[in-house]
């Protein structure tokens, strides 16, 4: 299914019944990203996997994906379904795109799910790095894609997912570059969504990686300590990747963490 959203077309999968759930992918990823979970996670729930922009089947719609942009997006395609209320979690950049739904539509949130994933701005440090992926990604968008997503996992165990490792570097490489860039572009310059999780008023999960090379370990804790209402679950030797790493365990607790959501609201 999809919809029109400025100027293009924004791809989204519906399945199940009950009170809603919405995933989000990270970075070149796509809703397949949660194929393992969706026949479980439907059977409890009206669950909505959307493609964001530049990813997956959804279009191109700007020189910069901003996360706001990527946000109006989701809250369109909600509204299409009717869906006025939530529970919303997203990987990595999928993350950044539930905040800042959350700092928009706050009142449409049941909870909020940041799997391996921070309200936190880019760092200069950080931010110089992205510089360096843009290059990059403009001189050779494949060659980037390769040594990228590799790096996602735990260097201890990605040798035991190298099919996982080539169907997302085989994902990745359906994107168009300036869709690549687009997203990367968004990223940099995001702003802080900390006030989000200081003045949440429903409950905020955290799933973390000891091993993530892509969101430090030890900045989760700060976040944690400020949500008011705070669902942890940390992975030890476990990268930036636990829905493949770890999916067993993930899976259950996003599920768990999403019914604990509607039982207290």
């Amino acid at each position: 299914m999809s919809i029109d959203f400025k100027m293009g077309r924004i791809h989204f999968e519906e399945c199940g019944s009950g009170k809603a759930l919405v995933l989000l992918h990270g970075f070149t990823e796509s809703l397949k990203i949660w194929d393992d979970f969706k026949d479980t996670l439907s059977k409890s729930f009206r669950l909505i996997l959307i493609d964001l922009p530049g990813h997956g089947k959804s279009s191109v719609l700007e020189e910069t994906h901003s996360m706001d942009l990527m946000a109006d997006c989701v809250k369109a395609v909600l509204d299409h379904l009717n869906i006025s209320t939530s529970v919303i979690i997203g990987h990595s950049m999928g993350g950044y795109v539930s905040l800042a739904f959350a700092r928009k539509h706050s009142r449409m949130l049941k909870g909020l799910g940041l799997f391996h994933s921070t309200s936190l701005a880019d760092s200069e440090e950080s931010k110089q790095s992205r510089e360096r992926a843009i290059e990059a990604i403009q001189k050779n968008h494949t060659r980037y894609l390769l040594s990228f997503i590799p790096e996602l996992f735990a260097t201890e165990t990605k040798d035991l997912y190298q099919s996982e490792i080539q169907n997302l570097i085989d994902e990745a490489n359906n994107m168009k570059p300036e869709a690549i860039l687009a997203a990367q572009k968004g990223m940099r310059d995001r702003s802080s969504t900390l006030d989000v999780l200081i003045n949440a008023s429903f409950p905020v999960m955290f799933i973390a990686g000891q091993k993530d090379s892509r969101v430090p370990f030890e900045n989760i804790w700060v976040q944690m300590a400020l949500t008011e209402t705070a669902y942890s679950l940390i992975l030890r030797n476990v990268g930036h990747m636990g829905f493949i790493e770890a999916k067993i365990q993930c899976l259950d607790f996003l599920e768990n963490f999403t019914h604990a959501c509607y039982r207290l609201q």
